[in-house]
């Protein structure tokens, strides 16, 4: 009796044994199994948003080097500062990919409870020892050596809010009653709670993102347009509530021609722009700037992208902005390729807050607006903006890879 043997696999021994699996070969199966059925735009996104967050390591690191080490609180320690936006890196890309991996299903199922309990948390910075106020807003939690902003969990809660509420009410988002006026409501809400601490330049951006949920929504010009004539004169009648917020106003709206305003509602502005222009096309170096000791207030913060284009010029400018393009197209196609009315508006959401708050901050270091005191996404220093920052890129990556991009 004759038997056949089975055909000897690739990786068998030559006596047709199986080869055992070596711990090398089994990492490279578990890779292939989470990134294997990945588009290409799954990967351009969270390409682009590793190197964004690696750059801002390095440009946290040369902006805040000389002020850690000139710190008494620190102890001399020149690299606080890094250290801690290094820490939160390390929280929030473990977050992001772990959101990444999440149906769409989940996002939906949890984005009543989140807007529910980012409110909570924004009231929690009222309650007295446990809010905490940095430059004059109330806008913080601080518990020991730990601090956050609730505001921006908010931004991420209510985009994921406004793209269930309207996807649920698609067919009625013609009609203000049942959708417009639902939206308005809570938003406002929100909003008025970041107002209440006095942080217009998150009120700001919230507004932004709650008109852009509602354009990409296909809500009609007309009801946009009646939301943006209510909310100017709103805006401009805040900026006068304080009076260094609006000496910043006055400032801004007279091009800071004044040489006495140098050392006072000018003094960031004008210290961030030597900064720029020191840089020319090259930059002056990597570590070289000179308006980071200490001339230039929140170097390693609002005003980062002026260290940057101190020390790196004009290409490394240029270099940031084109980054942000790759991160707005990337968002554009997974808006583009779903069918679903949760993804589309929910990753617009989030295209309006990174991409619109990253331009809002450049427009204020270059001085197209005044000083708002919001950070440059994945770049500045500061764990919440971070952390939520990349949890909201970890949710459109989970959109990327449940609804496969056309290529």
């Amino acid at each position: 009796m004759t038997t056949t043997r089975p055909p000897r696999l690739a990786d068998d021994q030559p006596d047709g044994t199986p080869q055992r699996r070596t711990g090398g070969a089994t990492a490279v199966v578990v890779v292939q199994k989470v990134f294997g059925a990945e588009t290409s735009t799954f990967f351009t996104l969270l390409g682009t948003t590793l190197f964004l967050v690696l750059f801002g390591l390095v440009m946290v690191l040369s902006s805040s080097s000389i002020d850690d080490g000139a710190s008494a609180a620190n102890h001399n320690d020149f690299f606080s500062s890094f250290t801690k936006q290094g820490l939160y890196a390390l929280i929030g890309v473990p977050l992001m990919l772990l959101a990444s991996r999440m149906p769409v299903g989940f996002w939906k199922k949890w984005a009543r409870p989140a807007i529910f309990a980012s409110g909570i948390l924004q009231l929690l910075v009222f309650v007295p020892h446990l809010g905490a106020s940095v430059n004059g807003n109330q806008n913080w939690i601080k518990i020991g050596s730990f601090s956050g902003q609730p505001s921006e969990v908010i931004k991420f809660a209510l985009i994921l809010w406004i793209a269930w509420v309207v996807s649920r009410k698609g067919h009625l988002v013609g009609d203000w009653k049942r959708v417009a006026l639902p939206v308005a409501l809570v938003s406002g809400l929100a909003i008025g709670l970041v107002l209440f601490g006095k942080d217009l330049g998150t009120a700001i951006i919230l507004a932004l993102i709650v008109l852009g949920c509602l354009f990409y929504a296909g809500t009609r010009l007309r009801v946009l347009g009646i939301a943006l004539l209510i909310l100017t004169p709103i805006t401009m009648l805040l900026t006068q509530l304080g009076s260094s917020r609006g000496n910043r106003i006055a400032a801004w709206l007279s091009g800071c021609p004044n040489v006495d305003d140098f050392q006072g509602a000018c003094y960031q502005s004008v210290h961030g722009w030597w900064g720029i222009a020191a840089g020319g096309i090259f930059g002056s170096g990597l570590g070289e700037s000179k308006v980071k000791w200490g001339w230039l207030p929140e170097a390693d913060n609002d005003f980062l992208f002026a260290i940057i284009g101190d020390e790196l010029g004009l290409i490394g400018a240029i270099l940031v902005l084109a980054l942000l393009v790759v991160l707005a197209m990337s968002f554009v196609r997974v808006v583009r390729a779903s069918d679903d009315p949760f993804v589309r508006i929910a990753t617009s959401g989030i295209m309006v807050w990174l991409i619109g708050q990253a331009f809002v901050n450049i427009a204020v270091v270059l001085g197209l607006l005044p000083v708002l005191g919001v950070p440059l996404p994945l770049l500045s220093a500061g764990g919440s903006s971070l952390i939520m920052s990349l949890i909201a890129i970890g949710v459109v990556l989970s959109f990327a890879r449940h609804a496969p991009v056309r290529e």
